[in-house]
């Protein structure tokens, strides 16, 4: 009669009724079988003596006549007793031998045995990868392993964070924030661009005509000399001229406002206004706020960064003259809204708005540059999933949404769904609108299992409460994307045409194995 141990694939499979016993950073050649054990069959030796000597399982011996009855040895614990060393996990199943799971550089049946060698443990930093290269030169000294860093990082040993913002690459005051192998501009206002290069401060078409009357609404309109003036929001344009020339909201209104629909999503970076004349006395907004919408039924009031107040802007001064007011950070909507706070005699308004075409200065092709997935630009806070496995049960081994960053290295390498079903989700929040014009897709290893998402839909959303889901041109139908078919090679789809959109999620299809997912996101802030 032959006895033999669980395979290390039967162990994954019965994860849910293993009992662990011990924890240790774990490698996949460090899963280890015990060898077959070959029992006489008219051997007197107890089954469970054989396996484990310290079970007590006395009743059940072997013969060629008698099985063990399973239910009962399933309460001998072949780990009750750790037989691992230096720290390795003791797994057993109901009634199965047990197996050694060794921590980094120790193997062996009971982890008794150092496993040394250049690689091991690694010597390199910042999940550089170690190659073993035997006895070579390298630049001026001799060694056996070789360091291939990840961008961002140089030295020997990966050890040095490359500044990218040494040759200050921002132009016209842009801050420079050192990434992983890139760097960020953060530009002011009104410049935009990789570099902070370009000027967004095109005039938008109120005083040109190019914003057409039925663009311009606002909340009431002033009815002068028994209702035959109308101070309707269409004369609103900036210099403009003529007896009846601006927009005045009704006496009775206590929270007038005006509103310019652009018809497609716009970066606002300023806006210019100015008073009226009305029957020989001066009109004009002293102070007001505005609010954007990319729906034109959420809004959001302007605030400055890091401020919880919304933000006052000061107006004008007299009837005439105009007064400039730039917005830094700049605003991205296609609804604007100008919400008067304090006004002259009558809330009355002419004006221009300063800004540029979201996709002025790039196209698909020109817009590609990555999100910040693996360059860390997005920070952990920013990317969140419907769920996360644990290997094993072990909190240690939690396959972390943050994780699912392109090319992640380490034990945990990537984001794993609990389960594997439809409902489950990653998601990247990007914090204000973006163009998304593709996304690269990556798979990983748990513990020499291989995973990924095979195919995808792709949704996104600017609130996080109502969701578009990616169309089939063609079909009009929802969009599957292919995804991996291994688990570590990039797979690339391009969005066409492309989306805006604050929030991004990706919605897995069909999968090997378990939902593992490594991605970025590609596209650009224009």
């Amino acid at each position: 009669m032959t006895v033999s141990a669980v395979s290390s694939l039967g162990l994954i499979r019965v994860a849910s009724r293993l009992s662990i016993k011990s924890v240790g950073p774990l490698t996949e050649r460090s899963l280890v079988q015990i060898p077959k054990l070959v029992l006489d069959e008219n051997s007197d030796v107890p089954l469970s003596k054989a396996l484990n000597p310290c079970c007590s399982c006395e009743s059940f011996w072997i013969s060629a006549s008698i099985r063990c009855d399973v239910s009962v040895m399933s309460v001998c614990d072949y780990c009750e007793v750790n037989v691992c060393g230096n720290g390795g996990i003791c797994v057993t199943g109901a009634g199965a031998p047990f197996i050694c799971i060794c921590p980094d550089g120790y193997t062996g049946d009971t982890c008794n045995d150092t496993e040394a060698g250049p690689c091991n443990p690694n010597p390199c930093k910042n999940d550089a990868i170690c190659e073993v290269t035997g006895q070579s030169r390298r630049g001026d000294v001799f060694s056996e392993y070789i360091c291939t860093c990840q961008d961002g990082f140089d030295g020997v040993h990966c050890q040095n964070n490359v500044n990218d913002c040494v040759g200050q690459p921002c132009k016209n005051g842009g801050s420079c924030r050192d990434l992983n192998g890139d760097f960020n501009c953060r530009c002011p206002s009104p410049y935009v661009g990789k570099h902070c290069q370009l000027r967004c401060i095109s005039l938008l078409g109120m005083e040109g005509g190019g914003i057409a009357e039925s663009q311009i609404s606002a909340s009431s309109v002033h009815y002068g000399i028994l209702g035959l003036q109308r101070w309707g929001p269409e004369l609103a344009r900036l210099h403009n001229k003529g007896l009846v020339n601006a927009w005045t909201s009704a006496s009775h209104d206590r929270n007038p406002w005006i509103e310019i629909n652009m018809q497609r999503k716009m970066r606002f970076t300023g806006i210019v206004t100015q008073g009226a004349s009305r029957m020989g006395s001066a009109e004009f907004i002293k102070a007001f706020k505005v609010a954007s919408s990319l729906d034109g039924r959420t809004y959001t009031v302007y605030r400055l960064d890091g401020q919880k107040k919304d933000n006052v802007f000061v107006g004008n001064v007299d009837n005439d003259s105009t007064k400039t007011n730039l917005f830094d950070p700049p605003i991205i909507g296609q609804y604007f809204r100008i919400i008067p706070v304090v006004c002259r005699k009558a809330c009355t308004l002419r004006m221009e708005l300063v800004g540029c075409e979201l996709n002025v200065y790039s196209n698909t092709a020109g817009c590609s540059e990555p999100m910040g997935m693996k360059s860390r630009l997005l920070s952990d806070r920013q990317i969140s999933a419907s769920s996360v496995h644990r290997t094993w049960g072990i909190e240690a081994f939690t396959w972390q949404s943050h994780y699912a960053r392109l090319d992640k290295q380490g034990k945990t390498n990537a984001w794993t769904a609990a389960t594997t079903n439809r409902s489950e989700w990653l998601q990247v929040d990007l914090e204000s609108p973006k163009r998304i014009t593709g996304i690269i897709t990556q798979g990983a290893k748990d513990f020499g299992a291989v995973q990924f998402v095979s195919a995808f839909k792709v949704a996104y959303s600017d609130d996080g409460q109502s969701w578009s889901i990616v169309k089939d041109d063609v079909t009009s139908t929802d969009k599957i994307f292919p995804g991996n078919s291994d688990n570590n090679v990039h797979k690339k789809n391009v969005f066409e045409p492309p989306f805006y959109a604050r929030l991004v999620r990706i919605l897995p299809w069909a999968w090997h194995e378990r939902i593992t997912l490594r991605m970025e996101l590609l596209g650009c802030d224009e």
